[in-house]
């Protein structure tokens, strides 16, 4: 038997008790398992992951105060409030700008669809205020604003408050990897610096 007969006869036998003629994807898939729990509050357990993956953490900070203490150009998507950025000289994305241009200035900032507090995990998905997936990966400075409504504690809760056919990123700290010696790089797959402010 081939490599191909064998995974074609293990997805046959997965399939062995769907009901004739029901599509896979028409099946129902229990989901009674536990969608969130008790513990300390949800903010506080954010920053606290937030911070253990080396993220700057502020709360209740105007965004234009932040952005006021950095040197540097910083992009911003169309939707960013404006209030967020008074005072504050900013490049805009629309029409959107090249890979070497977004390279060449020092920051982003965005703000997010939702943050899940248990895993210290911020998620955008391409809505006006966070634009699109290269503005957050190119910059070498992410600032993302969090509103206390969007922070959820487990990961079931984030998912049902996200669109499956947006462009979802998620980001769990600044960009980082390590290699076979154990040295941590930082900045290799996106911005080294990931600064949050929770509103």
């Amino acid at each position: 038997m081939s490599t191909r007969e064998q995974i074609l006869a293990k997805i046959r036998a997965a399939l062995a008790d769907v009901p004739s003629g029901e599509r896979p994807e028409d099946v129902a898939v229990p989901r009674d398992y536990q969608r969130t729990r008790n513990g300390p509050g949800i903010v506080d357990l954010l920053i606290d992951r937030l911070e253990d993956y080396k993220a700057i953490v502020h709360t209740e900070t105007p965004v234009a105060d932040l952005l006021s203490r950095r040197d540097g150009r910083i992009v911003v998507p169309p939707g960013v409030p404006a209030d967020w950025l008074t005072g504050i000289e900013t490049v805009g994305d629309d029409p959107p700008l090249s890979a070497a241009e977004l390279d060449a200035l020092d920051g982003v900032v965005t703000g997010c669809a939702v943050a899940i507090a248990e895993t210290g995990t911020i998620i955008l998905d391409g809505s006006p205020d966070q634009g699109r997936r290269a503005l957050t990966l190119v910059p070498d400075h992410h600032l993302c604003v969090v509103r206390r409504d969007q922070i959820v504690r487990t990961v079931p809760e984030a998912l049902e408050r996200l669109d499956p056919a947006r462009p979802l990123t998620w980001i769990s700290g600044p960009s980082a990897t390590s290699d076979i010696e154990l040295n941590r790089v930082e900045g290799v797959h996106g911005p080294r610096t990931l600064e949050v402010v929770i509103l």
